[in-house]
């Protein structure tokens, strides 16, 4: 049931048209925006310019679909369906893994479609490795994301959950060093980048472009984020239950 249910979520959330141009197309737009003011730039080690910029515009589409498919539970929340879902088999458990999942899933297109852009389109040159690498590697760091979304969709109501997410994704991509280079920015602020999930999520991608294989503190400091908010998660829904 957990594999149909999450289908037909994925189907529905994919044909949501504002959903698809701001976790697919924007991310594109602006990654062949970046991409084209830097030409054929390259940084000291001489790693494509362009390459770390689809592996950031990788991270904000993905982060986005994560976030936007979790924030959704606020939606079904004003609706009641915590107490619908005690009449079906379907456990609050799996009704949570499911969301999760969703947020994984629906990240996919985005991927995959930055990537051939980049590869087609931008020149990017990486070997089969590295491009399973950086896709499968950025993927799976969108977990503590899909976490974030449905944080987001408990704690606020349906109207407010929307306004709240987008708040945070774009104060995510700009503090997170997504826009701006931590590099660029003064000593404090890249502090504050390199404490958010959104600047390892990038250095994922950057580590399998830069040294082949991705860095072990931010699977680390990712990995914490994903207990973190996975407990906060499980504290909400259980506190929603009991209201339903």
């Amino acid at each position: 049931m957990n594999a149909r249910y999450l289908a037909l979520e994925a189907k529905r959330t994919l044909r949501n048209a504002k959903f698809l141009v701001f976790t697919i197309g924007l991310p594109t737009v602006l990654f062949l925006f970046y991409a084209n003011m830097m030409g054929d730039g390259r940084t000291e080690t001489g790693v494509s310019a362009a390459a770390l910029i689809l592996c950031n515009m990788a991270a904000y589409g993905g982060m986005s679909a994560a976030v936007m498919s979790g924030v959704r539970v606020a939606s079904e929340r004003a609706l009641g369906w915590h107490r619908q879902l005690r009449l079906t088999p379907l456990s609050g458990q799996g009704y949570l893994v499911v969301k999760g999942g969703l947020g994984l899933l629906t990240a996919v297109p985005g991927l995959v479609l930055i990537s051939v852009v980049a590869a087609f389109a931008a020149d990017v040159h990486l070997s089969a490795g590295q491009w399973a690498q950086l896709l499968v590697g950025v993927w799976l760091a969108l977990i503590p994301f899909a976490l974030l979304g449905l944080f987001l969709g408990h704690v606020g109501s349906a109207e407010s959950s929307p306004v709240i997410s987008g708040g945070v994704l774009v104060l995510l991509g700009m503090f997170g060093g997504l826009f701006i280079p931590a590099q660029a920015m003064p000593g404090w602020l890249a502090g504050v980048a390199k404490a958010l999930p959104t600047y390892w999520l990038s250095r994922v991608g950057q580590s399998v472009v830069e040294q082949g294989v991705v860095g072990v503190e931010a699977v680390l400091v990712l990995l914490g984020w994903t207990v973190v908010l996975g407990l906060l998660v499980a504290r909400w829904y259980v506190r929603d239950s009991a209201r339903a």
